[in-house]
């Protein structure tokens, strides 16, 4: 071979050489020339956003439909400050008595469209159809045997009875328009991570829930109508059969209500969700964490504005915020073809406020024909003629408006911890599918939590009512104003509910094709 010859051959073949015996060398990053086929380069599900406008890709369109269930369950205790010796015996203590065990079934239909505006920019539209929510409450241990002592109002009064049902619920949750952002994307630039911000909103369009009387148990007995309004306090829809006493003696009546209401579906609340995200590639795993909070506000439709008064120390929907942290594994991808197999793990802690939610005892209180919750309370009290031992006297403001109650109650703040991993197959350029499953634990809180007292009006004391200390033998210290949403049967310490050993399961499976 002539020198000349050999100079070209070696510069042909060292590189090749090097290549072959290197194969280390050759980077799946490399840059793409516009004229080669597109190859699937999206992130972790979490941080994915469809994207239009991009390297020919003029249109994105995804569309997702999934079915989901959950399965929820729990005790449901009461405090009690009886000395009675058998509350202390067979697993009853004076602190934490059994009422009942609560079992929860979900059955969700997700439906979801995104759509791609441009580079790294979504809008994202979903509806949730849950197809049958079930609520019951048993018997735990033999609180069935015990029911006049546990479920006790009043004297001589029973809040409700065991078993109880609720009726099957079913329709469209919510409606959810949400916007995702990717300021930074590993995509584009491989030393970034992926980052979105998103935000979304949650609105009511159907019937928001309201307490029923279930199948079974005390508050479907008699005639009653089955979801009857509130101030219906004879629960009968017709112009009062039975007279109910006030709290102040007055003679209350049922109006005239033509007929029940629906039992609804939707929470009755308009929702405002804000995320953030962000996932890192390295090799075959990706990990990511965030963050999410979800704000509601209570729609003048719900059950929720007849709290919403001046009294009142809790007149919102709970607020939460969730952190996120988990890991993708990606073992088995074939870029080229679209093909992609994702498992992601996943923990998440929630932090949920106080605030007036449907508590695991919503129907079988809301719907209760016990008087102490049938009468209504008066939402303000008014000065009368002044006090012969010092202070004011105040009295029940007689036109101020009647406040009954919905069900709706006074949750305290807890926290749920959910273990999740997720299953992700992508058979090719326009279909993927996932399953999973997850576990959330629940941590005991009281659900009828309301105080007596509002201490934010101090200064009022012509509406204290009740609120006033004795500050010496001939004064009395205003310590605020009524609270209309107080109940004592349910409120006064020795008498509130709580929810404990609480747990949840989730199970869903979805399927994804994208133009």
């Amino acid at each position: 071979m002539s020198q000349p010859a050999f100079k070209r051959f070696a510069v042909w073949a060292a590189p090749a050489a090097l290549l072959t015996v290197s194969p280390g060398l050759l980077h799946a990053e490399e840059p793409r020339k516009v004229t080669e086929p597109p190859t699937l380069r999206e992130a972790a599900e979490i941080t994915s956003v469809a994207d239009a406008f991009d390297d020919g890709d003029d249109f994105d369109l995804h569309l997702t439909l999934g079915y989901q269930h959950q399965w929820k369950s729990g005790r449901v205790l009461r405090e009690s400050n009886s000395d009675i010796a058998q509350l202390s015996s067979g697993g009853y203590t004076t602190s934490n008595l059994n009422v009942a065990k609560y079992t929860e079934s979900t059955s969700r239909l997700n439906t979801k469209a995104s759509f791609g505006l441009y580079k790294d920019i979504a809008l994202s539209v979903r509806l949730p159809v849950i197809l049958s929510h079930d609520r019951k409450l048993g018997a735990v241990d033999g609180s069935d045997t015990r029911q006049s002592l546990t479920l006790m109002g009043t004297p001589g009064e029973q809040l409700f009875s065991l078993p109880f049902q609720s009726p099957t619920r079913s329709g469209i949750e919510y409606l959810a328009v949400g916007l995702d952002v990717t300021p930074l994307s590993q995509v584009r630039d491989a030393t970034k991570p992926t980052w979105v911000i998103g935000v979304e909103g949650r609105f009511n369009v159907s019937e928001p829930m309201h307490a029923c009387g279930g199948a079974t148990g005390l508050n479907q007995g008699g005639g009653q109508v089955k979801c009857a309004t509130p101030a219906d306090v004879n629960r009968n829809g017709k112009a009062g059969d039975r007279s109910v006493d006030g709290a102040d003696g007055e003679r209350l009546e049922g109006t005239n209500f033509s007929g029940s209401r629906e039992a609804g579906v939707s929470r009755g609340t308009t929702g405002l969700v804000g995320r953030t995200f962000a996932s890192k590639r390295v090799k075959y795993i990706e990990p990511y964490g965030g963050f999410e909070a979800l704000l509601e506000f209570q729609n003048d439709d719900s059950d929720f504005g007849a709290t919403d008064l001046q009294g009142s120390l809790v007149n919102h929907p709970p607020f939460q915020g969730t952190l996120v942290g988990g890991l993708a594994v990606i073992p088995w991808e074939v870029r080229d073809a679209f093909q992609r197999l994702e498992i992601d793990f996943r923990v998440t802690g929630t932090y949920r406020s106080e605030g007036r939610d449907y508590s695991p005892l919503f129907d079988a209180l809301g719907s209760s024909d016990a008087p102490s919750l049938r009468r209504p309370n008066f939402a303000q009290f008014q000065e009368a003629n002044p006090s012969v031992t010092g202070g004011v006297n105040s009295v029940v403001n007689r036109q101020s408006q009647k406040v009954y109650f919905t069900g709706i109650t006074d949750v305290q703040q807890h926290g749920l911890y959910t273990l999740m991993t997720q299953l992700t197959f992508q058979a090719g350029e326009y279909v993927k599918f996932n399953v999973g499953g997850s576990y959330t634990a629940i941590q005991g809180h009281v659900i009828t939590l309301d105080q007596p007292c509002n201490p934010d009006f101090k200064k009022e004391a012509g509406r204290a009512g009740p609120c006033q200390a004795r500050a010496t033998t001939t004064t009395k210290r205003v310590t605020g104003i009524p609270n209309p949403n107080y109940r004592a049967v349910l409120n006064a310490p020795g008498r509130r509910f709580r929810f404990d050993d609480a747990s949840a399961v989730d199970a869903w499976i979805n399927a994804t094709v994208m133009f």
